[in-house]
């Protein structure tokens, strides 16, 4: 039985060009990342050996380059360039990403937008169990 535990990032601030509008695109703004990721931590809890596990920083670096990358239209996008190059590492059973853009261009006042996603590989995830 092999369970999944979270490994999680909030707020990761990066600076990007995304978005629908001209000025958007050309003066960029900030986002702000959560991501959750869904591993497995028993080898590292055992061997306290960070090789054993997903390395945070390394995500949080890695996010940081994502969203400082081509610019896309919509943050549902930029989410899901992040969701599928976490995915794509080992250990890594699914994961949740939030991309918030606090500065939208909304013309009431608001204090955050967001989009969350959900991405796992393959395998059914069942309750916390990998089936």
């Amino acid at each position: 039985m092999d369970f999944i535990d979270e490994i999680t990032l909030t707020g990761v601030r990066a600076f990007g060009y995304h978005g629908v509008f001209a000025e958007e695109r050309r003066e960029g703004q900030e986002f702000v990342i959560d991501v959750t990721l869904y591993v497995s931590t028993a080898e590292a809890a055992e061997s306290d050996d960070v090789a054993d596990t997903v390395h945070y920083g390394e995500v949080a670096e890695r996010i940081v380059e994502l969203v400082g990358g081509e610019p896309l239209n919509l943050i549902e996008g930029v989410a899901a360039r992040i969701a599928d190059d976490l995915l794509a590492r080992d250990g890594v059973r699914m994961v949740a990403v939030t991309v918030h853009k606090p500065q939208a261009p909304i013309t009431v006042p608001f204090s955050d937008v967001s989009v969350t996603i959900r991405r796992a590989r393959r395998e059914e995830v069942v309750g916390t169990e990998i089936a």
